[in-house]
């Protein structure tokens, strides 16, 4: 009999959470280091400090709103097997939505299926978007978008990687030779519902591969492209994970700061130092494995490489660089004395200035029993992202980040009135607004200090994502930095990062263990012979054409009107 192998894991959100669950399962020895109190990282859900009334409990707030399409394997497989009991698994907690809202400024929404439309009622609410809605797009700039879909369904996996890795979404699609709706609608619209990527900066081959998994969800008769959480995530999600895990032996730490990484004869990791604080008292502990597993954020690994670690792998040098694309999405929660009939889906506010999502959450968590919580009036919370603070709003005409906590909350109410109080439609009201609760990673100084930021993908930077295993032979990396097929800092992606890390510890450690499943970005079969026809001309260094073989002209003004949809 040989002894566990003990494998430290450096972060306990998603990804050190899904890296401790697959190697529980294969009966290591896991111990867990998360720096904030509450576990889950950035996918958390918080207390609302003094909000509680009464022996209720307190509110419940979050870093920023969940969202789980269709298209994800990794983190659903994953949910699948945490147990709830009655045979139901944690999996069973999401919730389907119907549609996404666009909301504009002073002007009416339109809307957009977020499952394949189930009747024909469906069909001609969505069909109204060609019929009754000036959207402020000539019949150019449509068609000129829809080939751009067409190319990116129809373009070999080379390319997309190779070329449109450089490409920057903006430049792909030239939204600077269009109109302002254009570049509104098109350009900044679509890519703030992937919320980790930016129109101007995200590459082609990142952002159009996520935009088209969301258009195949929604062409696929079945289950919604957009699910969310049936309540607080920690309450359905974190804390039943954790509790299971815990009972197979894991330790998890919470308060706890790395501080130092500490390597050992130029090839390995020795130790690490951490950092525990309580009660306002803080002590070093040297924390000591076999392996070690960096499931912390890009910035935060970047502060820890020395070097020691450089000098066995200079690779590493790239983590640096990366941790320079990061920028700032956090959430803000409006809490309402009545649950305000918004749509039944995230909305999207393409006018505002600070990029605005949100979604009206009552409706979903249907057992959640909100006298309870609070004061016993609250019945419903607005979850808002906030996506761009580094521009002016149209109240105090200042930056997010130049705004104390009070004006954000102004700010956003007046940036979401005028997108939903229109023709005459009053949606909100000053009436509605019983608390708030600001993201508590932001520190309300002027300006403002973001402790959470977020990596946001940006053209050319695939070479700078480190592979999940490196030369220091027991370091991994977990996070959703990490070279990945999903390529976005998403829950997904790092459900996925923890699993490739899991599976390099395998060969490290010598072990006869399954491998963890990795799943590939699947695409439709039938556009299978087209991006063959694409690879043949990439080979040969030859541009995408665009042009069917073998001359089936029925077959493409079928599957381009499919992407003119989208």
């Amino acid at each position: 009999m040989h002894p566990k192998q003990k494998i430290v894991i450096l972060g306990g959100g998603v990804a050190g959470l899904s890296a401790a669950h697959e190697l529980i399962k294969r009966n290591y020895e896991v111990e867990v280091y998360e720096l904030k109190a509450i576990p889950g990282g950035k996918a958390r859900s918080t207390e609302v400090p003094d909000s509680a009334v009464g022996g209720r409990f307190p509110l419940p707030g979050e870093h920023g709103f969940r969202f789980f399409p269709r298209f994800y394997r990794h983190v659903t497989a994953t949910m699948k097997e945490i147990p709830l009991g009655n045979g139901k698994t944690v999996y069973d907690n999401l919730v389907q939505t119907s549609e996404i809202r666009v909301a504009r400024f002073d002007k009416q929404s339109f809307y957009m299926p977020a499952k394949f439309p189930g009747s024909i009622a469906e069909i001609k609410k969505y069909l109204v978007l060609d019929a009754g809605i000036d959207l402020g797009l000539t019949a150019e700039e449509k068609e000129y978008f829809s080939e751009r879909i067409w190319q990116l369904m129809t373009s070999c996996y080379e390319r997309r990687k190779q070329e449109y890795e450089r490409i920057g979404w903006w430049e792909f699609i030239e939204a600077d030779r269009f109109s302002e709706a254009y570049k509104t609608l098109l350009a900044r619209g679509l890519t703030r519902t992937l919320v980790a990527a930016r129109a101007e900066t995200v590459s082609t081959k990142t952002g159009g591969d996520i935009l088209l998994q969301l258009a195949f969800d929604v062409m696929k008769p079945g289950m919604s492209s957009d699910r969310i959480l049936n309540g607080p995530t920690n309450d359905v999600w974190i804390e039943p994970w954790l509790k299971i895990m815990q009972e197979k032996g894991l330790k998890y730490y919470t308060h706890a700061k790395v501080i130092e990484i500490k390597c050992k004869d130029r090839l390995k990791v020795d130790s690490v130092i951490v950092e525990f604080e309580k009660n306002g008292v803080t002590e070093q502990t040297i924390i000591k494995g076999d392996h070690f597993i960096s499931a912390m954020p890009v910035e935060a690994l970047a502060k820890l490489i020395n070097n020691d670690l450089l000098a066995i792998d200079p690779t590493l040098d790239n983590v640096l660089e990366l941790a320079k694309n990061v920028n700032w999405m956090n959430g803000l929660q409006l809490y309402l004395t009545e649950n305000v009939d918004i749509n039944h889906g995230h909305t999207i506010y393409v006018d505002t200035p600070w990029a605005l999502t949100s979604i009206s959450q009552a409706q979903f968590w249907e057992d959640f029993d909100w006298s309870k919580y609070g004061d016993g009036d609250v019945k419903g919370i607005l979850s808002i992202d906030i996506s761009d603070w580094d521009s002016a709003g149209v109240l105090y005409g200042k930056k997010a980040k130049d705004c104390t906590p009070k004006e954000i909350v102004e700010e956003c109410w007046e940036q979401l009135s005028r997108s939903l109080n229109v023709d005459g439609k009053v949606v909100l009201t000053k009436k509605h607004l019983h608390s708030w609760n600001l993201d508590d990673s932001i520190v309300p100084t002027v300006p403002a200090i973001n402790q959470e930021p977020l990596l946001v993908n940006n053209k050319n930077t695939w070479t700078l994502r480190p592979f999940a295993y490196t030369d220091v032979e027991n370091l991994f990396i977990a996070s959703d930095f990490v070279k990945t097929n999903t390529d976005l800092a998403t829950m997904e992606g790092a459900n996925e990062a923890a699993r490739r890390a899991v599976n390099a510890v395998i060969d490290a450690t010598g072990k006869r263990h399954a491998y963890c499943k990795v799943w590939d970005l699947h695409e439709p079969w039938i556009l299978g012979i087209f991006r063959w026809k694409d690879k043949m001309r990439f080979k040969k260094g030859l541009p995408w054409n665009g042009k069917l073989p073998f001359g089936v002209p029925l077959i493409m003004g079928f599957l381009k009107k499919i992407a003119r949809l989208f």
